[in-house]
């Protein structure tokens, strides 16, 4: 198997967030209504906010990351994850509470 694969990770830490909140559970806090109605429906009395029955649009409340790349052979592919550490290693990139990474995208080139 010649060539090469692109692979591009991010570097994980203690304190990243990472949440995912539905539009229901967000309409249910009375903190959001209220602002959503103060910006939108300024002036006017007795509004209420409905969401559709199927809705579940959902909110992904997450850490801003870089993104490294790394090129390595196809037939490295089994070792992907070991390789992408070592990378992040030789970068001096973990730090006390940054210690782990996450694969984000695998490409053949």
């Amino acid at each position: 198997m010649n060539g090469k694969i692109e692979v591009k990770y991010k570097l994980l830490c203690k304190n990243d967030v990472n949440k995912e909140i539905n539009l229901k559970e967000l309409l249910a806090n009375e903190k959001i209504v209220k602002l959503i109605k103060s910006e939108f429906a300024k002036g006017f009395r007795n509004i209420n906010l409905v969401t559709n029955e199927e809705c579940n649009d959902i909110f992904k409340i997450e850490t801003v990351k870089e993104l490294y790349k790394l090129e390595v052979q196809k037939n490295d592919f089994a070792d992907i994850l070991a390789l992408a550490e070592e990378d992040a290693a030789s970068r001096k990139l973990f730090k006390k509470d940054c210690n782990r990474i996450e694969l984000v995208n695998i490409e053949t080139i």
